[in-house]
């Protein structure tokens, strides 16, 4: 696949700054033309993803929240949500339904809502040196009227 277009945005990790990843993420997806559900979808996983990384990977300070967007061939996105916080002991129990380490207030849900409304989505994570979350979706090609 070759990439067409890139773009990356770096944020502290303040809970005000996850409507600003979800905005540009959307604004820079426009280009593609995708349907109001398609961006919709993947606002929602940009929030969910950074979120993650506001609430669990830097639970006693700030830190950087790094999110990349490729536009690829064929009408494919990938985002691309990174921090060097604490990082997840186990992805794969972090990944289940309703597991959270965020307390009461957190529903556990993150990664089942970014995995359900993306095309894939790859979860990679060291201890202490912190998380890569990759979430690709084909968008549904529709006519352009001029070229991108």
């Amino acid at each position: 696949m070759k990439i067409t277009n890139e773009m990356k945005l770096t944020l502290l990790s303040r809970s005000v700054n996850e409507s600003l990843a979800r905005t540009v993420v959307a604004a820079f997806a426009a280009q593609l033309d995708p349907t109001l559900d398609e961006l919709g979808d993947l606002k929602t996983a940009v929030s969910e993803a950074v979120t993650n990384c506001i609430v669990h990977a830097y639970p006693n300070g700030l830190g950087r929240v790094l999110i990349t967007a490729k536009i690829y061939d064929g009408d494919i996105i990938e985002i691309i949500v990174r921090d060097t916080g604490c990082g997840i002991p186990d992805v794969e129990q972090a990944r289940q339904t309703l597991f959270t380490t965020g307390g009461a207030e957190r529903s556990g849900m993150g990664f089942t809502i970014m995995d359900s409304f993306m095309d894939s989505l790859k979860v990679r994570s060291t201890v202490g040196k912190g998380t890569t979350v990759t979430m690709r979706k084909r968008l549904n090609a529709r006519y352009r009227s001029a070229p991108r």
